[in-house]
């Protein structure tokens, strides 16, 4: 399947390398159905990290919070909540665009959100994870734990697809 160089399959939607017997409509629908899967794994991941970001609000050490780890929560309320519109945006951009033959620009532009939505989220996942370390453990832990979900992350995004996309 032709990919646009990120892996993205959308961009010749009328490549039939792969051996499926599918029209260019059924490509469609298969990939948007494909896109729709990925924001409901996604999903449950961003609601937890954000309802946990919410409740830290209210307990009684948030007060204690110095200036550094107060922003810190602040940048991750506000990447939770880039994160969980991100997820909103390809449902809100197929309601708009329904009905009115523009499956192709849907499914295109859907997954620019979803990969907008996955690194908003991965980056919600790291800082969350110094954010805890750094409350429960200190600064330095939380500089520790922030520097292997970056590398993680990074793993993930970077290595991971690479290797995958060498033994193809």
């Amino acid at each position: 399947m032709a990919t646009d160089g990120t892996g993205s399959p959308v961009d010749n939607l009328d490549d039939r390398s792969d051996g499926r017997d599918e029209t260019r409509i059924e490509r469609l629908d298969r990939n948007w159905s494909d896109i729709l899967q990925e924001l409901r794994a996604t999903q449950t991941g961003t609601q937890i990290m954000t309802g946990f970001l919410l409740a830290a609000a209210f307990q009684p050490r948030f007060l204690d919070l110095d200036g550094y780890e107060l922003g810190l929560y602040l940048v991750l309320v506000a990447l939770a909540c880039t994160a969980t519109l991100l997820g909103f945006a390809p449902v809100i951009l197929h309601r708009q665009l329904f009905g009115q033959q523009r499956k192709e620009q849907i499914v295109r532009r859907g997954d620019r959100l979803l990969r907008a939505h996955l690194l908003v989220a991965t980056l919600l996942a790291v800082g969350v994870a110094g954010f805890i370390f750094e409350i429960a453990l200190g600064r330095i832990a939380g500089f520790i734990a922030l520097g292997i979900a970056l590398v993680a992350a990074a793993l993930l995004w970077i290595v991971v697809p690479r290797l995958a996309g060498r033994r193809s």
